[in-house]
């Protein structure tokens, strides 16, 4: 009787701009779903590992988070951004499949983070609750680079005071 042949897990990421993004998003879920579950089934094995890579994430999470809040805040002086367009992809800022696959990862991060700290509550475990800051980090990255806004309608510009045009106040005369 012939053995079957295992073949590694491949993650179908849709072929679009900042795929890349995604695949690590997925990965980074897959890992931290096994540890997690896997430090739920046996705490005193995997606990430790399971808060390490929970832990991880979230620290890369908050890196990436801040990488994509400033590459916001510095598109937005062309472009209307807001946090909920940018984090969670709301308002048509990315196409629907990667949405779909950016908020389900966050999804599944969510949903295991909180069901292995409810199992084991005041353990190791309870770390997993951070983890969802990756997936939201991650989201935000990929709008933050690859996402439509809107343009800006009108573009603020600062006024500029010269010595030839001393400042008026605001009875019309000037302060000279």
């Amino acid at each position: 009787m012939m053995m079957p042949v295992l073949r590694p897990l491949r993650l179908r990421v849709p072929a679009v701009d900042g795929a890349g993004w995604i695949r690590l998003d997925a990965w980074a879920t897959v890992v931290f779903v096994m540890m997690a579950v896997g430090g739920a089934a046996a705490p005193s094995v995997l606990g430790v590992a399971a808060a390490a890579v929970s832990i991880i994430l979230f620290a890369v999470g908050c890196l990436v988070f801040l990488v994509a809040f400033l590459r916001g805040v510095d598109r937005s002086r062309t472009e209307e951004i807001s946090v909920a367009e940018l984090f969670l992809l709301m308002g048509g800022v990315a196409p629907a499949v990667v949405r779909r696959w950016l908020l389900a990862l966050l999804g599944v991060q969510v949903v295991v983070a909180i069901a292995v700290a409810s199992i084991r509550p005041f353990t190791s475990l309870a770390f997993g609750i951070l983890t969802p800051m990756f997936g939201l980090a991650i989201a935000g990255r990929w709008a933050a680079e690859y996402g439509s806004f809107r343009a800006r309608s009108v573009l603020r510009t600062k006024r500029t005071v010269t010595k030839a045009q001393p400042p008026v106040d605001e009875e019309g005369s000037s302060g000279a």
